[in-house]
């Protein structure tokens, strides 16, 4: 079975000062994170889709849902604290609605990222059933510089062989479950992203091919840009 867990745990804190969440934000008449379930929707091999966001935020995430998608059968859960809590609790869901098996996928993606294509979702999916763990990117386009005081540079990695993480990142359930659970208190607070974890512990993390429109909504500045991506695919 495939699940698709979007995560709205965050809190947004450098989108500025606003009335909501930026998961809630208004995109085009409606809020961002309905965009991105709406990304999911038409993917047919997916089992069940499912939000997780703050405890406080529970009710009015069901009610966005209920009012702008009111025939889906979209799930709404509390994430965690972190990414890695939100994580553990999106594998909870899972396994207290679903029988589980080590075939069993996990999808996890960014509410804040709306413009997900379908094509990326199923590319994920099929990658992690031959690798079993996934990370969508694409190439890196500007000299990334390494510093390690913030001062002066450290290194100057080669471009040709980095990339910008994206999300859907996705997993084998029960690999992943295995994977957070063994970290230590230390690695925990330090190592925030599951493929991260994955290279950590030696395993392979297979890169699905991104798209430079697939954003994640995090700046004020992001909004206007999303708008523009909106009605370009709108048009």
């Amino acid at each position: 079975m495939v699940f698709a867990a979007v995560f709205a745990a965050g809190s947004g804190s450098r989108m500025g000062q606003t009335a909501l969440p930026k998961q809630f934000l208004p995109l085009g008449g409606k809020p961002v994170l309905i965009h991105t379930l709406e990304a999911f929707l038409p993917v047919g091999e997916i089992d069940g889709l499912f939000v997780l966001c703050p405890p406080e935020w529970i009710d009015y995430t069901r009610e966005q849902i209920a009012a702008y998608l009111p025939d889906a059968q979209i799930g709404v859960a509390a994430g965690g604290a972190t990414r890695n809590d939100t994580l553990l609790c999106a594998i909870r869901y899972v396994r207290e609605r679903y029988p589980v098996d080590e075939d069993t996928i996990l999808l996890t993606h960014d509410a804040v990222r709306p413009f997900v294509t379908e094509k990326i979702i199923i590319e994920n999916i099929s990658a992690v059933r031959e690798d079993g763990a996934c990370d969508t990117v694409i190439p890196a386009t500007d000299t990334i510089v390494h510093s390690t005081d913030g001062a002066f540079i450290s290194d100057v990695p080669l471009r040709s062989e980095l990339y910008q993480g994206q999300t859907p990142q996705s997993f084998r359930l029960p690999e992943l479950q295995r994977a957070v659970e063994s970290l230590t208190a230390e690695e925990a607070e330090t190592l925030t992203d599951a493929c991260k974890i994955y290279a950590i512990r030696g395993k392979k993390v297979r890169l699905v091919a991104g798209s430079v429109s697939n954003m994640k909504i995090t700046y004020a500045d992001d909004l206007p840009l999303a708008e523009a991506i909106l009605r370009g695919r709108q048009s």
